[in-house]
């Protein structure tokens, strides 16, 4: 804290020597714009909190719940939250200023990268891929299969990533409709009972390998994962600023070989307002104590320095540039 200011009356100034005190940061008290309670993000959240409470116990992070991570691109802007969590194709659509966002976002800034292995998976019945010989999405425009498909709904990225894919492998929702079949919107809790079902012939999502909804549909059917092509990954790996992604072969039951797809990822967030200092002091505790973020939940169990450190779509705030580089992190 900085020292305040002393009034001296009736003393000479000769005779006093004022001791000087090292600063001090001060602890932080942030606010985490994350997503709907109980899924991982909130279990990022408590990570976080914890990260912070090692290096300072005075210091907290709270959770909000929001509306996931286009939300979270505004609130933190705006300044309602201190910090926030996104994907990181929700970053690059804030950044560029595309829908819903009616001019790029320039303010938001990187604290580091949590994870980047929540793969889009489209997964149909194996009857049906063996009737229409598809093995692959673009298999759909070579022959104008007739498919009924199911993404999630609008506004989120997942959806948003599954209609582009399927356009860049010629199959857009208006060749779809042309061919006979439809483009179903649901919510990630709805869509596997939708092919469950058989009111849709395939499943579309961005979520981690060995889902619960995966499992739901696999412990019914008889389901087979279709890859990308290597033209479309790269495609939609450089616009929504994705990585590429292997599903390893026997991840599911009948899945004899590896699946080429793209897999999204979750970035911490901060406005370019926040002060060089809590920047660093939030991202040199979060490198001092990564373990509090790997064991919130297995499935961040991969968390390393390399990943944290993965450029995005928006430069790193200069206080957590400047703590990745006193950690040799950086260059």
């Amino acid at each position: 804290m900085p020292l305040s200011r002393i009034t001296l009356t009736g003393l000479s100034l000769a005779f006093i020597v004022a001791p000087v005190l090292p600063a001090t940061a001060q602890s932080l008290n942030l606010t985490l714009a994350g997503a709907s309670p109980g899924g991982l993000w909130t279990l990022l959240g408590a990570g976080l909190d914890a990260v912070v409470k090692a290096n300072d116990p005075n210091s907290t992070i709270t959770y909000q719940t929001t509306g996931g991570g286009f939300a979270n691109a505004a609130m933190i802007s705006e300044g309602r939250a201190g910090i926030g969590l996104i994907h990181d194709a929700e970053l690059a659509t804030a950044a560029q200023g595309g829908e819903p966002f009616s001019a790029p976002i320039e303010n938001l800034r990187t604290i580091g990268y949590l994870y980047d292995w929540a793969p889009m998976q489209f997964v149909t019945t194996r009857s049906f891929a063996e009737e229409h010989e598809v093995d692959s999405v673009d298999d759909f425009a070579a022959a104008q299969v007739p498919v009924r498909m199911t993404v999630n709904r609008a506004g989120n990225i997942t959806g948003q990533i599954a209609s582009a894919i399927m356009a860049a492998a010629g199959a857009d929702d208006e060749a779809i409709a042309q061919w006979g079949g439809a483009v179903v919107q649901a919510g990630s809790s709805e869509q596997a009972g939708l092919l469950q079902n058989g009111r849709v012939d395939l499943y579309a999502n961005g979520v981690f390998v060995g889902h619960s909804s995966i499992r739901e549909i696999e412990n019914a059917l008889d389901i087979k994962l279709l890859s990308i092509p290597a033209d479309v990954r790269a495609q939609i790996a450089e616009e929504f600023s994705i990585a590429e992604f292997t599903i390893p072969a026997d991840s599911y039951e009948n899945q004899p070989e590896a699946i080429e797809t793209l897999a999204l990822g979750a970035v911490l967030i901060a406005s370019a307002e926040m002060s060089e200092e809590d920047a660093y002091t939030l991202t040199k505790a979060l490198i001092d104590n990564l373990d509090s973020i790997r064991s919130v939940h297995p499935a961040m169990a991969d968390l390393d320095t390399t990943l944290l450190t993965r450029e995005t779509a928006v430069p790193y705030h200069d206080g957590a540039l400047r703590a990745y580089q006193e950690a040799g992190l950086i260059e």
